[in-house]
């Protein structure tokens, strides 16, 4: 059993959905050594999120976003936790919702990624700095 770790930051980015992918296979290249194995992708915050879903149309990621802001909307009366604006409470109830990391299998060196999938980060705050993640790979 092999085992590589690494932790990256990933530049600021606006609110929404974007596709890290390419980012993670880049940051972690050990996992061409690796036959059959995992991929855990983890974020190191609470107020951004990680999930797979569409990695082709771009207006799939901004419907997202707008699903999400419907959903979870800012400035709902029964929110105590609004120390750092309106976009706090519902960053955090966000990312409970998709939660904290990814699972991908490893197949002959490669990300198992359907045709279609993609990692996103999703950022929940209007003003977020960069966002760390730890990426662990295992396998044989």
């Amino acid at each position: 059993m092999k085992y590589y770790q690494t932790e990256i930051q990933l530049k600021p980015k606006r609110r929404g959905f974007h596709l890290i992918t390419e980012i993670i296979k880049q940051a972690i290249p050990e996992i061409a050594h690796i036959e059959k194995g995992l991929l855990n992708v983890f974020i190191k915050h609470t107020s951004a999120s990680l999930t797979i879903n569409e990695n082709a149309d771009s207006t799939v990621r901004i419907d997202f976003e707008s699903h999400f802001n419907e959903m979870v909307p800012e400035n709902a009366p029964y929110y105590i936790h609004t120390y750092e604006g309106p976009d706090d409470m519902p960053a955090h109830i966000k990312a409970s919702l998709l939660g904290s990391s990814v699972q991908i299998p490893i197949t002959r060196g490669s990300l198992n990624l359907g045709i279609w999938q993609g990692i996103y980060v999703c950022e929940h705050r209007d003003n977020a700095s960069g966002r760390n993640l730890v990426l662990t790979a295992h396998g044989s």
